[in-house]
């Protein structure tokens, strides 16, 4: 038996995120569907991020035993040709029998873009939240200062979650402008379901313009943390922005 760590892109646009569902289609379902005809036994792949609907991932990390002798360039090649264009495994190789995608990743860390300015753009709408206004990314990154530590981010789980611990230990969250673009980068060992969306739409309806003032902004996003309350926080950003850039081991 070997285990097999994939590393995988893919744009989550028309997929009801990468857990396998029901009754929508799911990007763990498509290749593990792609994995069974490739081996010739039915696989099951296990994911280091469970990403929503929409949400897209350029690191996303998932790994199967297998007893297939099909070695991991001849492997990668032949799964490609059987992926949708908007899935793409960009690694393969063989682990250690102990290695888990989930259980065993220290950090994942996300990133946001925000597309900056008064046009749309024809390329990057899959991929981006437009907003028109100038956004003050100074006060954004005074908020995302805010977030390092380890606490309780309630605030920012979606409603309905499963999980029983609302601990999330934050080591690395800030935010930056590239030319037409804002980006907000967090990492952290774990995240809460639909947290960071929430912190992106909290950080917009806190300061959503060069108006703002960033003394009260941070003031009002300590007591929404606080509050341990989704509803004293923002709305979600779209799942459009959202990408899993990276799983660290």
């Amino acid at each position: 038996m070997r285990t097999v760590k994939l590393t995988i892109e893919y744009d989550g646009t028309d997929y009801a995120g990468w857990q396998h569902q029901e009754n929508a289609l799911a990007v763990q379902t498509v290749i593990e569907r792609a994995l069974g005809k490739l081996i010739g036994e039915p696989t099951r792949i296990h994911g280091a991020g469970r990403t929503d609907a929409g949400v897209h991932a350029a690191g996303q990390v998932a790994h199967f035993v297998t007893e297939s002798p099909i070695p991991p360039d001849g492997m990668l090649i032949a799964l490609n040709g059987m992926l949708p264009t908007d899935i793409a495994v960009t690694h393969i190789e063989d682990v250690d029998a102990n290695f888990h995608a989930r259980f065993g990743a220290t950090a994942r860390t996300y990133e946001y873009t925000v597309l900056n300015r008064v046009a749309p753009s024809a390329l990057m709408g899959r991929y981006v939240w437009h907003i028109r206004k100038r956004l003050p990314v100074e006060a954004w990154d005074v908020l995302a200062g805010v977030l390092v530590g380890e606490r309780d981010y309630s605030s920012f789980e979606k409603k309905g979650s499963d999980r029983d611990q609302p601990l999330c230990d934050v080591s690395d969250c800030r935010a930056w402008r590239d030319g037409d673009l804002v980006k907000l980068s967090i990492t952290a060992r774990s995240f809460l379901r639909g947290m960071v969306r929430a912190i992106v739409g909290t950080f917009y309806q806190l300061a959503p313009d060069e108006s703002a003032d960033t003394v009260e902004a941070t003031q009002h996003l300590r007591a929404i943390i606080a509050a341990r309350d989704r509803s004293a926080a923002g709305d979600n950003a779209p799942a459009s922005g959202l990408c899993l850039m990276k799983v660290t081991y």
